[in-house]
């Protein structure tokens, strides 16, 4: 159907119910207009605004009264009363106020019916109440008004999506990707719907194609994740897991921007402030997460929302100070005591930061990244027995963060248990086969732990040999000199050896040559190395990761 056919039926049957409507009226006792005055239109009431912010409340009755002083004024033009009902209808939208909000758009539609706002916004309204069916119509009466209007295709495959219609959605989202190439939500609607099609290849192309765009967008690897898991890719399946969350995409909707920014409250501020965090766009985010503060100050999330604002801009003190408010506003939010303990790591204050995660920990067990960060401590400290039940708990409960099976091992390595560390490292590298660090630690337990009973020599050189195909570092040049040295190659261990060293100084890492020197002076003698990793090693004192 053209634009011009359709707005001509969308006409009629816009004819058709208000006439209805006025019948209705009419039975219930109301005063009907005449047809040549004014078509008919819904009553308009405030909703019950109790539950509503002072700020909010006033904001409403004070657009409300303006709206309806401007309606009611003999002689107003039909398009200023729609656009009267219509911005009204938008202000109660952004208050999810949708009953209300829906008979102001309705109205707005049918004072200005060649107005494509009206039915995108109703639209709109229909889907915040789980009604797809019905925002579609919506969707496809401003499609037929405006037909390039990116943000309508986009909403229009995705009501489609969430009404299981994968292959009627990408119609709306190839349209939208060809007015608009860089559409990310095009993009992203385009890689679930071949997902849901099982077309695999083509949604992990898509959603990469999304991800590259929109890096910051944590929604996205959820579903990429399913691709990678469809193509029978567990590797990347897991990797994309590990990194889902719910930042969405960024807006490229102006007409919905105008809705989130017309509240001035501080639920709003804290929304756009959370939004900004997620653009990755600190100065907008602290600006919005202030004037929530103001509005709001004993908010003790939006107090830590905007420290990570401000930690994330460089300034560490200021985030410290408003970390260090959201407890006194809620002395057990694990969120907050955890970000104290970020800051209590980076500089340097240990034990702060051991009792800080530990708190976290306390009041919320399942805060993996806390009991995470809390293992490390402990085991960058010394503290080795109690890293262990930290480091058991993360790995029980989320295997599938490799850190904390690597934390575990080498905390066994410290604990000079060097059976356990062998065994741990050599079950890790059939769960993580991705990750090279096992294997090169495997090696050198192999190689050099002081355990009779652990080394071998021959599994230690297969190891390092598998490993030097696929790239050459100073650590692995060490690691393969201890290990020709454990089956008697003395002669090509002082030649790693020196190689380790030459790439130490290439590298501007001199405070190693001397203690690689000791090394190489027990090949030279033809002894082997009994030393995995010198007590010194980073590999012992994991820095922090959040």
């Amino acid at each position: 159907m053209s634009a011009r056919r359709f707005v001509a039926a969308t006409a009629v049957a816009l004819a058709l119910w208000m006439t209805g409507c006025t019948r209705e009226d009419e039975r219930e006792g109301g005063a009907s207009p005449s047809p040549a005055a004014t078509p008919a239109l819904r009553p308009v009431s405030l909703p019950e605004l109790s539950t509503a912010a002072a700020s909010v409340r006033d904001q409403i009755q004070s657009v409300h009264a303006a709206a309806m002083r401007r309606i009611e004024e003999p002689g107003t033009p039909p398009a200023e009363k729609a656009s009267a009902y219509g911005e009204l209808g938008k202000l109660l939208m952004a208050a999810e106020f949708g009953s209300a909000a829906e008979s102001c758009l309705l109205n707005a539609q049918t004072l200005a019916p060649a107005d494509m706002r009206w039915p995108y916004y109703l639209g709109h309204v229909y889907r915040f109440r789980n009604e797809p069916a019905k925002a579609a119509a919506s969707f496809e009466q401003a499609l037929a008004l405006q037909p390039d209007h990116v943000p309508t295709l986009v909403w229009l495959g995705e009501m489609h999506l969430a009404q299981s219609r994968p292959q009627a959605a990408e119609q709306f989202f190839t349209r939208a990707l060809s007015l608009q190439p860089r559409a990310t939500a095009a993009l992203y609607g385009l890689g679930r719907a071949a997902l849901a099609n099982g077309r695999y290849a083509e949604a992990v192309t898509r959603l990469e194609g999304a991800l590259a765009l929109a890096p910051q967008a944590s929604r996205i690897h959820y579903p990429l994740a399913m691709a990678y898991r469809g193509q029978g890719d567990r590797r990347k399946a897991e990797a994309q897991l590990r990194q889902r969350g719910d930042v969405e995409i960024p807006s490229a909707d102006p007409l919905m921007d105008e809705i989130a920014g017309l509240l001035q409250n501080a639920a709003a501020y804290e929304v756009r402030g959370s939004e900004a965090l997620g653009r990755r766009e600190w100065s907008d985010a602290i600006t919005n997460l202030r004037k929530a503060l103001e509005l709001s100050p004993a908010n003790a999330v939006t107090r830590l929302n905007l420290g990570t604002a401000l930690y994330l801009a460089g300034d560490a003190p200021a985030a410290l100070e408003q970390f260090e408010a959201a407890v006194r506003l809620s002395p057990e939010f694990p969120k907050a005591h955890f970000s104290i303990g970020v800051l209590m790591e980076a500089s340097g204050r240990e034990q702060d930061a051991i009792d800080r995660f530990s708190a976290a920990v306390k009041y919320d067990p399942s805060y993996v990244e806390a009991r995470m960060q809390l293992a490390d401590a402990l085991r960058r400290n010394g503290r080795l027995e109690e890293s262990l039940i930290h480091y058991a708990d993360v790995i029980g409960t989320s295997p599938s963060i490799s850190q904390a099976a690597f934390g575990y091992a080498m905390a066994l390595v410290r604990l000079r248990r060097y059976q356990e560390a062998r065994d741990r490292l050599a079950d890790a590298m059939k769960t993580y086969p991705d990750q090279p660090g096992f294997a090169h630690a495997l090696a050198r337990v192999l190689a050099a732990a002081p355990d009779d009973r652990v080394r071998d020599g021959p599994r230690a050189l297969a190891l390092m040999q598998t490993l030097l195909k696929q790239q050459k570092t100073m650590a692995l040049a060490e690691t393969m000199a201890m290990t020709l040295a454990e089956t008697g190659e003395y002669a090509q261990a002082v030649k790693w050896q020196r190689d380790a060293m030459a790439a130490a100084e290439q590298t501007g890492r001199a405070d190693l040559i001397q203690p690689m020197a000791v090394s190489l002076r027990l090949y030279e003698a033809r002894r082997p190395c009994r030393t995995p990793w010198r007590d010194d090693d980073p590999v012992f004192y994991p820095r922090p990761t959040g």
